[in-house]
């Protein structure tokens, strides 16, 4: 066999680029009444035999077919009966060595993915799914992070035990705090709470986790094994290829019929393993490699998928749109974006924008790498300093806002705006206006710089599952502080984050002061530390009633849910000082139905208590350190305004007060 150098070169050959580029989107296995048709790439394969079975683990092949060698890299053999339930692989001579290898493309497989399952979909489809649709967008998203089983793990939920940590319990909609019929968790908690949105952590199929063995084993997920496939630990019968596919689509047909759109995580950057079906069917053509021989681990998994790569861009750009198409899936966060490339990523936006409308979906991810990556030449990585090159409605997160309230996240801890941090205002003010870089900004820093051209590019957020919860970090940072100090800061960071323009995203648990006891990194830690305790929620139900509020009000702040590119104008008078940060936000809508047209925003670290004048008018406190419903029936202030220590405060003004100021300018 080549050296992954000599692969390299041969796959950026002219000669390579003409043969083996396959055109068509049949590659996999298409199984319906009509017949099956296996299709596999391997243009370097001398051949190919395709072997059936009756089991998805243990036991020897029925039956060794070899398969025909079409044109442009393409083996396939074509059965006339519905192969429905089979599985299968596949074993490949590459001159005198034999590889046996599971469908990448596959969409469905047996017990941890060794071995594939042709599958007639219309069979996996739960009653009703034809009519599935997710339910209409509202006035902002508000984005919620999910592992399917720390959601219903923990006995606190009241989930039927059977269902714990597994798809089937998002089908029950009406849980309540171990049964009791009073206190709601699960999905009603979450419509209660305002979520829009319910980001699943990763469920394709992924290799860290046995899915044959205990229940209690836990990983975050992101290895992917079989990118297409459902993970099968979180349904009741991971032997049965078809019972993954069928649960998680009950999952998402309940979660829709409760309001909820489902994000998916998904991580095309790297494989569980360079051992992987795409190494053993084409080798060394998905993973990048340095000129030197080195391999790319731009990941710090051990590898890089080459997104630049036709072939490879191919895949996954139809592995998308397979998730929409066959799952009803309305959006994605890419692990890791920065190691995929702007042209595809642009690619991927578009052909979401033609099949389901412009935006509909949501698409956003990580704009960073671990470490450099190999990326072929002329490629460019969809990275933070690059985002102007991406469609505007492809987002990032925005690790501004979460730096400015607690602190780096990296190892060298560096405290943060609400710990008295000096330099952390300007930041807190660009998150405000979602790092729009305007003239008078585009010197500040080379990524602030980089032309963040509209708010829909922005995922403002502070914490989520990498790296502490927001609790424990601000236990971190500061140490000193007491438990009911630590609870005003918590909510401090939430009204800051809901404040700022952009798409709002929140770790399941952060509303209720979710724990992890310290740890950074709990992605294989037990499921007894990473699941959700729903106690929690109703022992700190006045932190929830706060974010609750939050959100609630956000939905009545056009200013701060105005996606477009001219949203940044909105926000003007600007003030820094010592520990406080304050701002106004021109609030109108375009048919005038707001409630308060103009906004003063102002945020106290310090653990003093601030006054700051307003000047002329009269303003409705819409929300403060101790309350977020201020705003149903608000007191008046003139003057001066009083901010309680380690706190925000949002003021209203009534349309009548500033119709005729000459704060007012032309609707954005």
């Amino acid at each position: 066999m080549k050296t992954a150098l000599e692969w390299k070169k041969y796959y950026s050959s002219p000669e390579f680029r003409e043969h083996y580029i396959y055109d068509n989107d049949d590659l996999g296995v298409s199984c319906t009444d009509s017949g099956t048709s296996f299709k596999l790439w391997s243009p370097s394969a001398d051949s190919v035999t395709l072997n059936l079975y009756h089991e998805g683990d243990g036991g020897a092949a029925y039956a060794h077919i070899p398969m025909k060698k079409e044109d442009q890299g393409v083996w396939s053999s074509f059965f006339d009966e519905n192969l429905h339930g089979v599985y299968y692989d596949y074993s490949l001579m590459f001159g005198e060595e034999n590889v046996r290898s599971a469908d990448p493309y596959a969409y469905a497989c047996g017990v941890n993915g060794r071995r594939s399952m042709a599958v007639d979909l219309k069979m996996t489809d739960p009653e009703g799914w034809e009519n599935d649709r997710a339910p209409e967008k509202g006035t902002e998203q508000i984005i919620y992070e999910l592992h399917v089983k720390e959601f219903s793990w923990d006995p606190s939920g009241g989930f039927p035990e059977q269902y714990r940590g597994k798809y089937k319990a998002f089908t029950c909609p009406d849980t309540t705090l171990y049964g009791d019929g009073i206190h709601p968790t699960g999905m009603r908690y979450m419509k209660d709470l305002g979520i829009t949105h319910v980001q699943i952590m990763p469920a394709y199929d992924y290799g860290s986790v046995n899915e044959a063995g205990k229940d209690t084993e836990f990983n975050w997920g992101y290895d992917p094994v079989n990118y297409n496939v459902p993970e099968g630990s979180y349904s009741t019968d991971p032997a049965h290829g078809e019972v993954r596919i069928r649960e998680m689509k009950e999952m998402i047909q309940v979660l829709h019929s409760q309001g909820f759109r489902v994000i998916m995580d998904v991580v095309y950057n790297h494989t569980y393993s360079l051992d992987s079906w795409f190494q053993r069917t084409a080798p060394w053509y998905f993973y990048r490699v340095f000129d030197d021989g080195r391999i790319s681990n731009g990941s710090a998994c051990g590898n890089d998928v080459a997104s630049e790569r036709e072939m490879c861009a191919k895949y996954i750009l139809e592995s998308v749109l397979y998730w929409t198409e066959e799952y009803h899936i309305d959006g994605f966060r890419f692990d890791l974006m920065g190691l995929m490339d702007v042209d595809l990523m642009n690619r991927i936006r578009k052909a979401l924008d033609e099949r389901y409308g412009r935006g509909e979906k949501l698409l956003f991810g990580e704009p960073w790498a671990a470490a450099e990556t190999a990326m072929e030449r002329g490629a460019i990585p969809a990275l933070k300093k690059n985002i102007a090159l991406l469609d505007e409605n492809i987002g990032m997160f925005c690790d501004d806002t979460r730096d400015a309230v607690k602190g780096s996240a990296l190892k060298i801890k560096r405290p943060g705006f609400i710990n008295g941090a000096a330099g952390k205002e300007m930041d807190i003010v660009r998150s405000a206006r979602a790092w729009c870089a305007s003239e008078e900004d585009s010197g500040r820093d080379e990524e602030a710089a980089a032309g963040v051209r509209a708010p829909s590019q922005i995922i403002t957020y502070v914490s989520a599952h990498d790296n502490q919860t927001l609790w424990d970090k601000l236990a971190e940072t500061m140490p000193e502080a007491d438990a009911a100090e630590r609870m005003r800061l918590n909510r401090m960071a939430a009204a800051l984050y809901m404040t700022c323009q952009g798409t709002l995203f929140l770790l399941s648990g952060e509303e209720f002061a979710r724990t992890k006891n310290g740890l950074e990194d709990s992605f294989n830690a037990p499921i007894a530390l990473n699941r959700l305790d729903w106690k929690q929620a109703w022992e700190n139900r006045s932190l929830v009633e706060y974010y609750k509020g939050l959100i609630a009000l956000r939905t009545m702040l056009p200013g701060l849910c105005d996606k477009s590119a001219r949203a940044s104008e909105r926000i003007c008078n600007e003030l820094t000082a010592d520990g406080l940060v304050s701002f106004e936000v021109d609030n109108r809508s375009a048919d005038g139905s707001e409630r308060w047209s103009r906004l003063k925003i102002i945020y106290n670290s310090s653990r003093e208590e601030k006054s700051v004048p307003l000047g002329d008018g009269y303003w409705s406190v819409l929300c403060d350190g101790a309350d977020s419903w201020r705003w149903q029936s608000a007191d008046i202030v003139t003057g001066d305004a009083v901010i309680h220590p380690q706190s925000v405060l949002i003021l209203g003004m009534e349309r009548e007060q500033t119709e005729n100021e000459a704060w007012r300018r032309e609707a954005v």
